[in-house]
């Protein structure tokens, strides 16, 4: 009977789990009769467990008729979240993966100001390869990982022209490799902060939807070729989803 009962138990957390992720950002007020729809469960059940998650501030009814909200406990536990979140811990098997499957340098940077800060790195085994090591900061508009995430920043023509000011950029230039990188999804450089090397970076984005960071590949141009970069892109990309979504991207409450 015991073990009967410990399964239920675990059956019954994973069905308010459930009831908890059928909110959403567009559909942040439910229902019992959009819950049904959403979580397999019979009525009584679900009124059971509605009812369990209210009494522990997870859920919260309003109006009449009834509509239920998360509720208080949801943002106590994403406050908790957000202030131990380790970025550079959280994205390590993203970058183990990229670092696997390129045999590459990969990187992760992050915003400060008008300069990024590298705060993960892992070196290419290879013999040739190109590294900057954790804390190695840059200026946005100088390489492919700073215009990644400088291409999605809300930026003014007036804005824009700081970045630039004490480097050999061309404002106008800037511009549309800024345009083409939002377009492309991806940024890439050649030759540029070191002779020889190839860079291609992506953005990634946080839960209120802003850029976070970039994550790059670096190596040299003699491995990097047009065809490479490209497929290098589509593997960022499909990782920098993957980091943006555990950084709650898209999924934000109401």
């Amino acid at each position: 009977m015991a073990t009967v009962e410990k399964t239920e138990n675990v059956r019954a957390v994973g069905r308010a789990l459930e009831i908890l992720l059928a909110f959403t950002e567009d559909d942040p007020e439910l229902s019992a009769g959009e819950l049904l729809k959403r979580v397999d469960l019979s009525r009584p059940t679900l009124y059971r467990l509605i009812y369990t998650l209210e009494e522990h501030g997870f859920l919260v009814s309003v109006g009449e008729p009834q509509r239920f909200r998360l509720g208080p406990s949801v943002a106590r536990l994403a406050h908790v979240w957000k202030s131990t979140l380790d970025l550079s811990t959280l994205a390590e098997p993203v970058l183990r993966r990229l670092w696997e499957t390129t045999r590459e340098t990969v990187a992760l940077f992050v915003p400060q100001g008008q300069m990024r800060l590298c705060v993960a790195e892992l070196a290419s085994p290879q013999p040739l390869n190109f590294k900057r090591g954790v804390g190695y900061t840059e200026r946005l508009a100088l390489g492919a990982t700073g215009r990644a995430i400088l291409a999605h920043l809300k930026t003014t023509p007036e804005q824009l022209r700081t970045y630039v000011q004490g480097t050999e950029v061309n404002l106008k230039q800037l511009e549309t490799e800024l345009s083409g990188t939002r377009r492309r999804g991806y940024s890439t450089s050649r030759n540029e902060l070191i002779p020889g090397a190839v860079a291609v970076a992506v953005p990634f984005f946080d839960q209120e939807g802003r850029v976070a960071g970039s994550v790059g590949v670096f190596g040299p141009e003699v491995r990097l070729d047009a065809a490479r970069q490209k497929a290098l892109a589509a593997m960022l990309l499909d990782e920098s989803a993957r980091l943006s979504e555990m950084l709650g991207y898209g999924t934000r409450p109401a």
